[in-house]
């Protein structure tokens, strides 16, 4: 099947990815999507399928900022600080497709200094 839109690539790309990774209570997925407005961040548990944290740019200080690379660092610092609070140390990375690049890169690394291990 030939892909029509970056959009499908993307999702593509994704479900490639999902083969792969998968997250456990020991070792949640820490999901990243990116849409034109906002950015969020999940932490989940595929073997419940529950969602055991969240953070994203609709909520606390970070309600109303751009989804720009300045946002994704503070917003990798905010999922840390999320996941420490319920207790998820290790996780396992999903960047939902998107190129580990610019963004994606720079939440991940500010995760990975907040105290997140992946």
């Amino acid at each position: 099947m030939k892909v029509k839109t970056h959009r499908e690539f993307r999702i593509r790309r994704h479900l490639r990815l999902r083969k792969k990774v998968v997250g456990s209570a020991e070792r949640p997925r820490m999901n990243v999507y990116v849409s034109g407005l906002h950015m969020y961040v999940q932490f989940i548990d595929d073997a419940k399928s529950v969602t055991l944290a969240a953070a994203s740019t609709m909520q606390g200080e970070l309600k109303g900022a751009k989804a720009n690379v300045e946002t994704a660092k503070k917003l990798g610092a905010a999922a840390a600080e999320v996941a420490k609070a319920k207790g998820i140390t290790k996780v396992v990375f999903d960047r939902g497709g998107f190129a580990f690049a610019g963004r994606i890169k720079v939440l991940a690394d500010a995760a990975r200094a907040g105290g997140l291990q992946f």
